[in-house]
């Protein structure tokens, strides 16, 4: 492996990811021998904080905007829009080579905000996340064996360079790149994220006055719904076309659902579970492999 021309990190946001993302960059840089300066920002954070995210890898902890945002690749890591509001910061403060990551769960605003400012942006979306959020339930292997998606709207020489540092950086920690576009990105992720976290939520709230009769089953399908709106405010806000668009889109098949139950039709609902099942055994293969 080369010598990635990434030599200083910011990380902006400590949070689940942010320092996940910490942990698993440092764990791979020392084992490589590479010397990458890390330096992070968490408005949230208290002096506990501070000392405890550095037993976690964080070589400065930053509050001064102008040397916070002086590194080779910045990764916002906070709420999306706070992401997006701190762009402005970023191009007003950021040297010119520097390349501007993010992990937010939506990409075509924050994309679109960046190529306005003329950043070298390319999107970054791990596919990872636990019920349990904050710095203390970060893991240097929370990235590992995950996917990653690459979004940009760019496709100029430096981002180009910068992309490659960047890939070789996530295949370090074991993560499966894929490239899509912002466009792309943010209506699949409605799809299999987005309305599956919606569908947990309004189906506990459907059946509240019976789960305490439920079993484990019930509680495998909402385990979504412990995941906090702070979280998911963002994610609503900067996608609610397409996330719209696929509650319509599912509604109208429980409805088809319905109907066919209901006219004792069970030769199509037993098709239904054959294609479930097939499809259940394809989704189990892949995530072992």
């Amino acid at each position: 492996m080369r010598e990635t021309a990434i030599g200083s990190i910011s990380i902006v946001g400590l949070g689940l990811i942010g320092a996940s993302v910490l942990r698993a960059f440092r764990k791979s840089a020392r084992a490589d021998g590479r010397t990458i300066i890390f330096k992070g920002y968490d408005p949230a954070f208290g002096p506990e904080d501070v000392d405890h995210i550095g037993k976690l890898g964080l070589d400065r902890f930053e509050a001064d905007a102008d040397k916070l945002y002086d590194a080779d690749l910045i990764i916002l890591a906070a709420p999306v829009l706070t992401n997006i509001a701190l762009l402005d910061d970023v191009a007003r403060l950021a040297p010119e080579h520097a390349l501007v990551s993010d992990v937010s769960s939506t990409k075509q605003m924050i994309a679109d905000r960046a190529t306005e400012l003329g950043l070298n942006f390319i999107g970054m979306h791990p596919i990872a996340g636990r019920e349990r959020q904050g710095y203390r339930a970060s893991d240097d292997e929370l990235l590992a064996g995950k996917t990653v998606v690459l979004c940009t709207n760019e496709d100029s020489g430096p981002v180009r360079a910068a992309a490659g540092d960047l890939v070789e950086l996530l295949e370090s920690i074991r993560c499966r790149v894929v490239f899509m576009s912002a466009v792309e990105h943010d209506r699949v992720v409605a799809n299999i994220s987005h309305l599956p976290q919606l569908l947990s939520t309004a189906l506990i709230n459907h059946c509240a006055e019976n789960i305490d009769k439920s079993g484990p089953g019930f509680s495998t399908l909402t385990r979504l719904a412990a995941s906090p709106w702070e979280i998911w405010r963002d994610i609503v806000a900067t996608n609610s076309g397409n996330i719209a668009s696929e509650l319509r889109s599912f509604g109208r098949e429980l409805l088809q659902l319905a109907e066919e139950i209901e006219r004792g039709n069970p030769e199509r609902t037993g098709e239904r579970f054959g294609e479930a099942n097939n499809l259940y055994r394809k989704l189990t293969k892949t995530s072992r492999s």
